[in-house]
């Protein structure tokens, strides 16, 4: 596929933002290190499809009816690339602020709220490198949280659909617990702006470090559910997955 070709099918794709309901900060975090992956600029702006892997995260927010701010959080020695390679080359609903990444993920993440609306009441959390978000998801994992008394927010998630097993250091598998109870997380993870950037000062202070930002809102005592959500959302960590990524991308843009 060409970049002009993935470019106009991106663009073509972009809504008028209804403004009566946008009460949303997205959150895209664009900090990686690319070490897994194997590039120094990190795996964010990797080409997938004609545009960088970060380029389609921030499109599919961009088109969210909910959505009101985007924020991306990338390191301080990227935000040339980060304008120049990514936000230059795409049409968008919003303007796009940038917050500086930090030491570690949650880190990154707490910068990204300093730097969000304090007047929208939720904020969805994404990881740039999942890239195949789509808006449906994103409004289903909004809607989760929207008005739903004692849900303080909601994840993205899939069913475990294999035989799980626990195992100790030697190796020797010591129990298979049942699967039906276990679910595979994603993001974007979203949540009551008010719970999550608590949670994240009660985690400062407390020097907990959590997994995800649900862990996080767990940790402080809050609720959090879960939406089940298409398994082809993949975070892109090694190559491989990329090969993965291409094909879903060809296959929803008709180039296949």
């Amino acid at each position: 596929m060409s970049e002009g070709s993935a470019c106009a099918c991106a663009q073509a794709q972009l809504v008028t933002p209804r403004e009566d309901a946008a009460d949303t900060c997205a959150i895209i975090v664009a900090g990686g290190s690319g070490e897994r992956f194997g590039d120094p600029r990190g795996k964010q702006f990797v080409e997938l499809g004609g545009l960088p892997i970060a380029a389609w995260s921030i499109l599919a927010f961009s088109e969210a009816p909910s959505v009101a701010q985007i924020v991306v959080v990338c390191s301080e020695k990227r935000v040339r690339e980060m304008r120049h390679d990514v936000l230059d080359r795409l049409e968008l609903c919003h303007e796009v602020a940038l917050a500086p990444a930090g030491v570690t993920r949650q880190d990154s993440v707490f910068s990204g709220l300093m730097a969000s609306r304090d007047d929208l009441p939720l904020v969805a959390i994404h990881d740039a490198a999942r890239p195949l978000i789509e808006v449906e998801t994103i409004e289903n994992c909004l809607a989760a949280v929207r008005g739903q008394k004692g849900v303080d927010g909601a994840i993205c998630a899939s069913r475990s659909t294999d035989t799980l097993k626990v195992v100790d250091e030697s190796g020797r598998i010591v129990g298979t617990p049942d699967r039906t109870q276990y679910w595979c997380a994603m993001t974007p993870q979203v949540f009551l702006r008010s719970k999550i950037l608590r949670a994240h000062e009660m985690a400062l202070l407390q020097g907990f470090e959590g997994t995800d930002d649900a862990s996080l809102v767990e940790h402080a005592g809050g609720t959090v559910r879960v939406v089940e959500s298409p398994r082809d959302n993949i975070k892109i960590t090694v190559p491989e997955d990329l090969a993965i990524a291409e094909a879903t991308l060809r296959a929803r843009l008709g180039t296949a």
